[in-house]
């Protein structure tokens, strides 16, 4: 593949990094909507654990047995709109040694001629269901940082392969961006289409084109209202949602894990139970 016009890779894992499946919903849409072609996949031996992430079997033709092995893998599109093609990558989070995953993940971006990299992640984090979802971006590369407007992360904290893959990034020179959508932590539950749109906008930002949403519009328009009839049932989701809209929107958005979001949720019910 020699012909990429300066690409850019975009990819996005499943597990800690993904919440409601934004991220990976993200790249899967670019996939579908740029007729990406497959072009290498990591072999999955050394990096995944086979009894946590298990191979699936499946039928062809009603007769043959196929064994999907669970992996990451690499895809090409041509965007004549753009000026840039893409590179997109969508996989799991390994199970082991991450840094010599990061490392296959940039042999295979050197030889497509990667020239820049974006990584897409979600997080769950104490936001409304009823604003626009709030879209973090970091860049350690100063020019790129510049460029959209980044600001230096200030967090500090556990990480997941992301925040991996972003050092090293960093460490072989390559340009690097990336962006985590607040995916609401009581409606934590995949699919989460407004949080991939909001992914998708700041893609379009990057690239300078426009990405063809299809149904996804209708499709986040559909899904906040299904959470509006939840809370509407449940007084005290209801009033939670009503004291997360009062709050002014963070800047940056932390990585906060199940257990905070969980325990933020309990100590505002017995605030809620001393005073009522």
């Amino acid at each position: 593949m020699t012909d990429l016009r300066s690409p850019v890779l975009v990819c996005a894992f499943e597990g800690w990094n993904d919440a409601g499946d934004a991220a990976t919903d993200a790249v899967e849409h670019l996939i579908d909507v740029w007729e990406g072609e497959e072009v290498a996949a990591i072999d999955p031996d050394d990096f995944y654990d086979f009894q946590v992430n298990r191979p699936m079997v499946s039928l062809e033709d009603g007769l043959t047995r196929k064994i999907t092995w669970p992996t990451t893998h690499f895809y090409v599109a041509r965007v004549a709109a753009a000026e840039r093609d893409l590179v997109l990558v969508r996989g799991i989070e390994p199970n082991m040694r991450w840094r010599g995953f990061c490392e296959e993940v940039l042999r295979q971006a050197g030889e497509l001629g990667v020239s820049e990299i974006v990584t897409l992640g979600a997080l769950l984090a104490d936001s409304p269901h009823t604003r626009p979802v709030p879209v973090s971006g970091t860049s350690s590369d100063p020019e790129l940082a510049g460029r959209l407007g980044l600001e230096h992360s200030r967090y500090e904290g556990p990480t997941g392969i992301v925040g991996v893959l972003q050092e090293a990034c960093a460490t072989a020179g390559l340009p690097a961006v990336s962006f985590w959508a607040a995916v609401p932590h009581y409606v934590a539950s995949p699919p989460c289409p407004k949080a991939t749109v909001a992914l998708l906008r700041r893609v379009e930002d990057l690239l300078d084109v426009t990405i063809p949403l299809g149904d996804l519009p209708e499709e986040a328009r559909a899904w906040e209202q299904h959470v509006d009839e939840l809370a509407a049932e449940d007084a005290d989701v209801a009033e939670y949602v009503a004291s997360l809209e009062e709050r002014e929107p963070e800047e940056e958005l932390p990585e906060a894990s199940g257990e905070a979001i969980a325990a933020e949720f309990q100590r505002f019910l017995r605030r809620q139970g001393d005073t009522g």
